[in-house]
């Protein structure tokens, strides 16, 4: 089996601490492994500093130059560079524990999964608000909706290039500078009967800096995720667009009415106020896609 790791980056330091969680990680016995890192800034200026790492840690790499500031071009770099069996994506901003790789490929063999989502754990200081760290707003949680898996993030995933939809499939540049290049990505996968599955032991970890850590920020990120997703979910698709905006209409009064029910209680009014800010966005972006640039930021 050939597992190939893909990382995409833009001038973050944390890469390397990437890459030597990937390094320290143990392969299936029947395993090789070649790790991909496509740098989407201008210059290459970080290519030397990323290739030397590499060296030293005697980890096999390909650094491809992949211009500019859109994750999309660098990810579909990584899918059109990628020669193995399958690909699995971790941002540079993360760690991955030990036994990462086996347990998402362990799930992807016993499972008629061609997409296996992992955790990406937050990873809070101790400066950290305890209402951010008991709501656990900064981890990515892969879900089920009725049963099934309908999207995801790049964060912590595997792909099997041996599907003949995910060879196929790239990210839309539209969407490679507001985010949600992901969410799109999964969601046509899963309308086309791509099969998702959850590797919930399969973690990866990732520090929350001092830029994040503020209510202003969450506030944007949930509303401009709730964008993202009543963009994709429903691309095509006025029925659907229309029944989605009515059911986050229906979410969005329930949880301002439970924020208003919780205000004795930091945590969960808190909590209620960005499950609104949510299905607010989600509204919006069944009216129109996100317009927000926010890729290319890095805090």
């Amino acid at each position: 089996m050939r597992i190939v790791v893909g990382i995409c980056t833009f001038r973050r330091e944390s890469l390397l601490a990437t890459l030597d969680s990937v390094a320290g990680q143990e392969l299936p016995p029947d395993a090789t492994l070649q790790v991909l890192v496509a740098d989407n800034d201008e210059t290459p200026v970080h290519r030397q500093a990323i290739t030397a790492h590499a060296r030293y840690l005697q980890l096999p790499l390909t650094y491809i130059h992949a211009p500019a500031r859109n994750i999309s071009i660098a990810r579909n770099a990584c899918l059109e560079a990628a020669r193995g069996d399958c690909l699995i994506f971790i941002d540079d901003d993360e760690v991955a524990d030990p036994g990462w790789i086996l347990r998402l490929v362990s799930v992807w063999r016993q499972s008629a999964a061609s997409v296996v989502f992992g955790p990406a754990l937050a990873v809070y200081p101790e400066s950290a608000p305890r209402w951010m760290r008991d709501n656990d707003f900064h981890s990515n949680i892969p879900t089920h909706r009725s049963g099934l898996v309908e999207t995801g993030y790049t964060s912590n995933v595997l792909l099997d290039l041996g599907n003949a939809e995910i060879a196929l499939a790239r990210f839309d540049p539209a969407y490679g500078r507001t985010g949600g290049e992901d969410v799109d990505f999964f969601f046509r996968l899963h309308r086309a009967g791509v099969e998702m599955a959850i590797a919930e032991e399969a973690r990866v970890r990732e520090h929350v800096t001092p830029a994040r850590m503020n209510f202003g920020w969450l506030l944007r990120r949930r509303y401009a995720g709730g964008v993202i997703y009543g963009s994709c979910a429903a691309r095509d698709d006025i029925a659907k667009r229309a029944a989605v905006l009515g059911q986050s209409l229906v979410k969005a009064i329930y949880c301002a009415v439970r924020t208003l029910l919780s205000v004795t209680r930091s945590d969960r009014c808190i909590f209620w106020f960005m499950r609104a800010a949510f299905h607010i966005g989600v509204m919006s972006g069944c009216i129109a896609p996100p317009r927000r640039e926010v890729y290319g930021e890095t805090a």
